[in-house]
């Protein structure tokens, strides 16, 4: 059964609210509840991955580093959200596109893009 567009916003939503409650909120259980187990991930430094767990250990850096997330665009249909977002590291900020695919309440795929030098240069691990 796939979500509607409502239920992927709502689902993206949750999963940004993780990301910017700071590492002290980080709950990787909460996390994880949004993704799917055999999540599937690709991204400009770990390549792909696939499970949620190995993600979410993935994830805390990016949280604990970053200052601040400055939404700049999201995109629903249906099933698959897009977004565009600024991220405040240690020395300046980063631009990040996101791809998501959600099928039966969970984040199935999520394909991550920036720039990996740009980013390892201004405090991301």
């Amino acid at each position: 059964m796939n979500q509607t567009g409502t239920g992927t916003a709502q689902i993206v939503q949750t999963y940004y609210d993780i990301l910017t409650g700071g590492i002290a909120a980080y709950d990787p259980a909460r996390l994880r509840a949004l993704l799917a187990t055999d999540l599937v991930f690709e991204g400009p430094i770990a390549g792909h991955v696939v499970g949620a767990e190995r993600f979410s250990k993935g994830v805390s850096g990016f949280i604990e580093t970053m200052r601040s997330l400055n939404m700049v665009h999201q995109l629903y249909a249906g099933d698959t959200a897009a977004t565009l977002y600024d991220a405040e590291m240690p020395g300046g900020t980063v631009r990040f596109a996101e791809f998501f695919h959600v099928e039966d309440g969970k984040i199935q795929t999520l394909r991550l893009l920036y720039d990996a030098t740009e980013y390892r240069a201004r405090g991301g691990r």
